[in-house]
């Protein structure tokens, strides 16, 4: 299903019943409405940043819900795709953070190839209908793969933005996990906390003060 070690990791959680149920409701979905992102980048995330690859984690609520903009992965839009309001608040701390060129397209492709797995708590969304497909099943199957992902004894670092990603964190081993929480960068919220939190640059101290390499944060521009 998704191509690599997620496959083995994910085996008993996608032979549950529950998450049949949410297939079967998918291809309804898919067949009667507008549905975000494509069926066949529903599991970017998990493709593109295998279980034993996974450093960080950049967690998000449900895709975004206009057209041509999500493909899979939380917060990243494809290039050519107007740069929405979070991504940009997310850019402008990114470079505030450590001091790398904004780069002129919001595809976070480059991040989830460097280990950062950018997960929505929700995978689809119907076109203009926030929050649609909350109570699907998809909370299942993501608190699943954060339970997964907590399991391991090699340190991973989940970056936590706004109360709905801290709720499904919060059963994380900090012991053996490092946490990064602050409001979500969204302009609703941004300026309070999320401006000058400088995620990026502790997400690298912690994974290089463990052994472990740190994310190249910088995006090339296409």
């Amino acid at each position: 299903m998704f191509g690599n070690d997620w496959d083995e990791v994910l085996q008993q959680e996608t032979e549950k019943p529950y998450f049949q149920e949410l297939l079967n409701a998918l291809d309804t979905e898919y067949e009667q409405y507008t549905v975000y992102p494509p069926k066949d980048l529903l599991f970017s995330a998990l493709k593109l940043t295998p279980y034993s690859k996974t450093r960080v984690v950049i967690l998000g609520q449900d895709p975004y819900h206009g057209a041509g903009q999500a493909h899979g992965l939380s917060f990243s839009v494809k290039p050519g795709v107007r740069i929405p309001p979070s991504l940009r608040n997310i850019y402008q701390e990114l470079h505030n953070d450590t001091g790398v060129t904004v780069p002129n397209h919001g595809s976070l492709l480059h991040w989830a190839e460097e280990g950062v797995l950018m997960l929505n708590t929700v995978l689809t969304v119907r076109e203009g209908q926030p929050n649609s497909h909350k109570g699907l099943g998809w909370e299942t199957f993501t608190g699943a793969i954060m339970e997964k992902l907590n399991e391991r004894t090699e340190p991973v670092v989940f970056i936590l933005w706004g109360s709905h990603a801290q709720q499904k964190g919060a059963n994380i081993d900090r012991s053996r996990h490092k946490i990064i929480q602050s409001p979500h960068p969204s302009p609703f919220s941004a300026h309070r906390g999320f401006l000058g939190s400088r995620p990026f640059l502790q997400a690298n101290q912690y994974l290089e003060s463990h052994g472990l390499k740190g994310i190249d944060w910088s995006i090339p521009n296409v």
